[in-house]
């Protein structure tokens, strides 16, 4: 793990900030990243094929995506901490029912419930940081924070081959335990938050609203491919979706408290940073749904869980070496390059995953791909993320990291939810070759979105005063 600044930036009780928000991030994005392994494993015992692989990663992207912008309001209306620690015993126990599934529909509904948990600590852990860190050292944090996370859904891959290969794709879900029960202990050792919003000032109607047509959409898009578009079923739960969600948008509008502030992207680093990472994190979530799962395919390498684990290693690596002198470094010179430039690498290693071929060699197809992603998501993460929340005041930081957290796993949401339309319908050589030019193409896209709108930040006032 990254080192943490010196004392001389930090007193005791912000050091203890910093580990819980990277502990409690580090549960949910664990989550995330050691599933893509377990996937076919989870089909071979289940059964379901592609579908229910979807579906368990998409299960719980629905809830995390949907609900993290609710669960900002809540952090900011009742406080971090509290909303953290209902999160984390959430997550625990849906861990647990996880593990236990016997059938698709007991594990997708899990899948569910856990996500929705992992929603209430995503944006409460950085906004922790935001709120309890400022001035120079804040910059610095969020790169250690962003090193430990990112790096989570990085290394998350090499558990989850191990554990699917020497235990049982089970444990997977499982080993969040003993990091819940250590960020419970020390969440006990903050003081509570001060000058929370207060209760009463949260839409709820808006925020299961906006799940509600996430979900809707999600079943349209998976299901699509073995039903097809003319199915009733199909078309009126797409057609459901878009209308539910243009309402809740017209809603947010019109409602005194709500969950996804539209006054917001009238900030310029915000919305552009916001533009971005939806196009950047969608191709994040597919480049790492393809490459778990090609990896192991009969249609592929045939490689086993593990060694498709190991294949991301080199982006840990340079992960935890780099992303928070990245974050320092954007912290002097100004975001803008460095979110110009990560994205052209991450482009430039999935045009490199083409090289990928029926005689497949690891060192010359795979680990150079491997190694210009780590480069590129090390110059990119924690600009993207200073850039976002330092344009926004410290008391709007919940909701704020919510609506940037919940615009990523949404993006992630629709890109795995399209693999069986990306791929053809079946992911074997010619099917992962698409998914990588679809990849570069938003990688691109988000690197020009970046270079275009990025300016180089202010400083903003606390509302709160």
């Amino acid at each position: 793990m990254a080192a943490l600044p010196d004392s001389k930036q930090l007193d005791a009780k912000q050091r203890v900030v910093v580990v819980v928000a990277i502990l409690a991030s580090f549960v949910t994005l664990l989550d995330s990243s050691v599933t893509n392994v377990a996937l076919p494993a989870i089909a071979r015992d289940l059964g379901g094929g592609l579908s229910t692989q979807q579906w368990t990663v998409d299960a719980y992207l629905v809830t995390l995506s949907a609900l993290m912008l609710l669960a900002g309001s809540l952090a900011d209306a009742y406080g971090r901490i509290r909303i953290m620690q209902i999160g984390l015993v959430g997550f625990g126990l849906a861990s647990l029912a996880v593990g236990l599934s016997v059938t698709p529909e007991m594990l997708i509904a899990s899948r569910a419930v856990q996500g929705a948990a992992g929603a209430f600590l995503v944006p409460s852990s950085l906004a922790l940081i935001t709120n309890r860190v400022s001035g120079p050292a804040q910059g610095r944090v969020i790169g250690v924070w962003t090193a430990a996370t990112t790096g989570a859904t990085i290394v998350g891959p090499l558990l989850g081959g191990l554990f699917t290969d020497y235990l049982s794709w089970r444990w997977v879900f499982l080993i969040n335990v003993v990091p819940i029960a250590i960020t419970l202990l020390m969440l006990r050792r903050l003081d509570p938050d001060q000058n929370t919003a207060g209760p009463g000032r949260v839409d709820w109607l808006g925020g299961l609203a906006a799940a509600a047509a996430l979900g809707l959409i999600t079943f349209a898009i998976i299901e699509e491919p073995a039903a097809g578009w003319a199915a009733p079923h199909i078309w009126g739960t797409l057609a459901a979706g878009v209308l539910l969600f243009a309402w809740f948008l017209w809603r947010q509008g019109r409602v005194q408290h709500p969950v996804l502030p539209l006054g917001l992207f009238k900030i310029r680093n915000f919305a552009v940073g916001n533009v971005s990472s939806l196009l950047i994190y969608a191709a994040l979530a597919l480049n790492g749904f393809v490459i778990g799962v090609f990896l192991q395919n009969a249609d592929g390498p045939g490689l086993s869980a593990t060694a498709a684990g190991l294949a991301s290693l080199p982006i840990t690596l340079l992960m935890i070496g780099f992303s928070s002198r990245m974050g320092a470094l954007a912290g002097r010179l100004g975001p803008r390059l460095f979110m110009t430039v990560g994205p052209l690498l991450l482009g430039v290693a999935s045009l490199l995953f083409l090289g990928i071929r029926g005689d497949f060699n690891y060192w010359t197809q795979v680990l150079p791909g491997m190694i210009v992603m780590g480069m590129g998501l090390s110059i990119m993460v924690a600009p993207l993320t200073s850039a976002i929340l330092g344009s926004i005041s410290p008391s709007q930081s919940g909701i704020a990291s919510a609506v940037n957290n919940a615009v990523s796993r949404v993006a992630g949401l629709f890109a795995v939810a399209l693999v069986a339309t990306i791929v053809g319908g079946r992911l074997d050589l010619a099917g992962f070759h698409t998914a990588n030019v679809a990849c570069a193409v938003l990688f691109a896209g988000g690197a020009v979105v970046s270079w275009l709108g990025i300016r180089p930040p202010k400083s903003v006032p606390d509302a709160a005063g």
